[in-house]
């Protein structure tokens, strides 16, 4: 039924998250406009996120009170949440894509909200900050739901979509927005913790987040208790049949030494007590997080998990990726049915064992959204298109997930549990787990190729033995696991934090080799502090933001607020100004631990001096080194350079020896990162016009008026009075030129090019025009008071002529 407006056809505008979701709900819709199911729709797409947050001081409107927002020191914190208007811009490079929304959306009469729908509500409030900042007042907001993005599941959402009363009361925009604030005021638990590094000598930033510094506390902790291990060792009395199937009695005494061990038993039969078939159900559908855990031993970063599994998704291959479900529904479960067979295929698995075709109640529930990550719609043709297509990462990915899913179809792994005791010691007693069929093991176990991983004990391929012999067993203590990618994601799975795409990114992002202070090392399958890591773990005892209930709080936090119900967002973010009270203190005492553990005096860095203020390039504020090659820009050149205007000073080299210089304000890189500040133009002097000006003189030589106006016209200059840096004089020609572009003219000497004319003076004295003219005719000339190198007056006779190749003046004494 079409929908009208005084006769005419209301028009529905579709935003989604990104371009490649636009295409396909043209695709499922009939194209980026048109009618579908009796209504007008346009489609328009954002790019991820379009508006960030400001920076924190550029949201308090009192430029007096702005300035502790800018600043890093102590004395600055905590801020006011209350001074902050959580104003917005929009994203570097995103204006064009913003202007597109607009454009395409602002006659639409009703606007639907068709972002990712994702656990955390990023969608949602990727959707309304676009809108609001946009200005856009369509006569109705509604909202798409969707599990992926296959054509029959965005023709459902499109005739399902659901009503918005108002988009700030919108449950996505309400969640996602409170957890944005709350990341953005834990930017002063860096600065707390930068402080804290600072102040104990040491040039770096230690970055802190609700999850960032929750992970460096637990793998700090597990290292310490790893690292801290001491073996000790007992001994006892066992026995061991000939299948070696141990028996062991709970209550035999144990010993520090072999040679306390009392030799009191003998051989005797084994008894069987009992048989019986157990068997265990397929391990869970994987998360991101596991999936990049089981990837990371292939050599397999966390980053390119994200990115691949995000193209793979686009393409259909596979399910959506920040999905929060374990398990998957049952009309999802029924729509990869028919493709089972197919998946099988590519990734290798005999469809004979996938005998189990029925939903497991462990694995398909009716709860759930996107479900659990899983094979797309899509089947690839075979492993070697996915890795063609999506290069390694893609290929082991889809292999990983199809073995996985195809776990659930096959049957449980069955074994027979034999229990037994020594005849004449019936206190000992064994147990044998006799493997009798694979089921879903031989599809996928998530244990294979991992030697950290705990095995079956129990399990012996030929059950209990007839006939057991004692022995003294030596055993220790249990060492504690060396932390890995693994044993973190299951730490955080179980404090439930966060779905696993938000596991993965966190983690890729501290363990990232491309930033400058990365705070983990991954070292094969296991992970260590960095350096910046280490002097983290040591500050976060007993702080707020190293306590993983600070997240499990702040999940619980987005829910009640998403629900309406409990305190206000306000009144939730106004306690983070005491934590971060209670932080300063508590870091102030670990710091002064921090230095002890790590050899470290209480001494400031001395930061370099810094000019800010607003750059008219951009209409941002900027913030840069007031410093570059010696030279300390004035005020009027910091005014100057915010203007965008070229400057010019005289700046000097690393020996020492001094230049000119030309320059304006712009962007950089150093390592990977980028940032604001002078940027070189050019060498020398300029004249009135900006054009290039030479040196007044070169290597100590001093260029007449009339050699200035030829270097500047592009001609060469001769000279043999030129001073090398030994003190040595030489003769060449110079030019005034761009050696290597981009870096400006300064002087080049050519030491091939012959000299076309006597040079005007030699060894400080300058010649008459009548000698120049006698040198040149082929006569020699007789001068007096030449000056060496090394200052010592001297008479010669002069010729211009060749000489090893050029023409020169050669000197003749007596």
């Amino acid at each position: 039924m079409s929908h009208r407006r005084k006769g005419v056809m209301m028009v529905v505008g579709i935003l989604t998250e990104k371009p490649s979701a636009a295409r396909h709900f043209a695709a499922a819709l009939g194209g980026m406009n048109g009618t579908y199911n009796g209504e007008q729709f346009v489609i328009a797409h954002a790019r991820g996120h379009l508006y960030e947050f400001v920076d924190p001081h550029r949201m308090v409107a009192d430029p007096d009170v702005a300035g502790k927002y800018r600043t890093w020191d102590l004395g600055n914190l905590p801020w006011d949440p209350q001074q902050l208007d959580w104003s917005l811009e929009v994203i570097k490079n995103a204006s064009s894509v913003a202007a597109d929304v607009k454009r395409t959306l602002c006659k639409c009469d009703e606007i639907v909200i068709a972002t990712d729908v994702d656990p955390t509500g990023e969608g949602g409030m990727i959707a309304v900050n676009a809108f609001l900042e946009l200005g856009l007042k369509p006569g109705k907001w509604s909202r798409m739901y969707f599990t992926d993005e296959a054509p029959a599941s965005l023709q459902k959402a499109f005739a399902a979509r659901k009503v918005i009363p108002s988009l700030l009361d919108f449950d996505e925009y309400r969640k996602a927005r409170y957890r944005s604030q709350f990341d953005l005021l834990s930017m002063q638990f860096t600065r707390i913790a930068t402080n804290m590094a600072r102040q104990s000598g040491q040039d770096t930033v230690l970055r802190q987040g609700r999850l960032k510094s929750a992970m460096v506390k637990l793998v700090g902790d597990q290292l310490k208790a790893y690292n801290d291990y001491v073996k000790k060792p007992f001994f006892q009395n066992r026995f061991r049949d000939e299948n070696d199937v141990m028996y062991t009695n709970p209550e035999e005494p144990r010993f520090d030494q072999k040679d306390q061990v009392t030799n009191q038993y003998g051989p005797s039969p084994v008894v069987l007590d009992g048989k019986a078939t157990k068997q265990t159900a397929p391990p869970k559908l994987l998360d991101l997080a596991a999936l990049s855990s089981l990837l990371v031993g292939k050599g397999i970063k966390a980053q390119l998990v994200l990115s691949t599994y995000q193209s793979m998704y686009e393409a259909q291959a596979v399910s959506y990726p920040r999905t929060a479900d374990v398990t998957i529904t049952p009309e999802q479960f029924d729509e990869l049915a028919p493709l089972v067979d197919k998946i099988a295929g590519v990734v290798g698995v005999d469809v004979k064992l996938l005998t189990h075709r029925q939903p497991r109640k462990t694995h398909v529930k009716p709860q759930g959204a996107h479900g659990a990550n899983r094979p797309g719609p899509k089947v690839p043709a075979s492993l070697d298109e996915v890795e063609q297509r999506f290069g390694k990462a893609g290929r082991l990915i889809y292999e990983t997930l199809g073995k996985n899913y195809l776990a659930m179809i096959a049957e449980d792994y069955v074994y027979e549990q034999q229990k037994g005791h020594v005849k004449d010691y019936p206190d000992f007693v064994g147990i044998a787990n006799v493997p009798m069929s694979a089921g879903w093991k031989a599809v996928f176990d998530p244990d294979a190729g991992d030697d950290t991983a705990e095995g079956d004990e129990n399990e012996s391929a030929k059950g209990l033995g007839t006939n057991a012999e004692p022995f003294v067993f030596e055993g220790a203590n249990k060492r504690p696991e060396h932390p890995s990618m693994k044993w973190l994601m299951k730490q955080l799975e179980k404090r439930d934090v966060g779905t696993g795409a938000t596991r993965t990114s966190t983690y890729s992002e501290v363990t990232s080799t491309k930033t400058k202070y990365p705070l983990l090392l991954e070292k094969g399958r296991k992970l260590t502090l960095a350096e910046a890591g280490d002097m983290s773990w040591r500050l976060l005892p007993g702080t707020r933001i190293g306590d993983l209930a600070l997240t499990e709080k702040v999940y619980a936090d987005m829910k009640e607020i998403a629900a309406g119900t409990g305190p206000s967002a306000e009144e939730r973010l106004a306690v983070v100004a005491d934590w971060v009270r209670e932080d300063i203190a508590t870091m102030q005492k670990n710091a002064a631990t921090m230095r002890s553990a790590l050899g470290l005096k209480e001494e400031a860095v001395t930061r370099k001096e810094r000019a800010q203020g607003t750059w008219a390039k951009t209409g941002k504020d900027v913030v840069f080194a007031r410093e570059w090659g010696g030279h300390r820009f004035t005020d009027d050149e910091v005014a100057r350079l915010l203007a965008g205007e070229t400057i010019e000073f005289s700046a000097k080299s690393t020996t020492g020896k001094a230049y000119e210089v030309f320059g304006e304000l712009g962007e950089g890189t150093f390592k990977g990162r980028k940032f604001v500040g002078f940027q070189k133009l050019g060498f020398g002097r300029r004249d009135a016009s900006g054009n290039a000006l030479p040196p007044a003189s070169w290597c100590h030589y001093t260029f007449t008026p009339e050699e200035i106006d030829l270097l500047m016209a592009g001609e060469g200059v001769e000279s043999s009075d030129f001073v090398s840096k030994k003190g040595n004089r030489f003769q060449c020609k110079v030019f005034f030129r761009e050696e290597k572009k981009g870096e400006g003219k300064k002087i080049v000497p050519d030491f091939e090019a012959s000299l076309d004319s006597p040079p005007k003076s030699w060894c400080g004295v300058a010649f008459t025009d009548d000698q120049l003219a006698a040198l040149a005719a082929g006569k020699t000339i007789k001068g007096t008071g030449f000056t060496s190198s090394k200052g010592k007056k001297f008479d010669a006779t002069l010729a211009w002529k060749d000489e090893g190749g050029k023409r020169k003046l050669v000197p003749s004494f007596g």
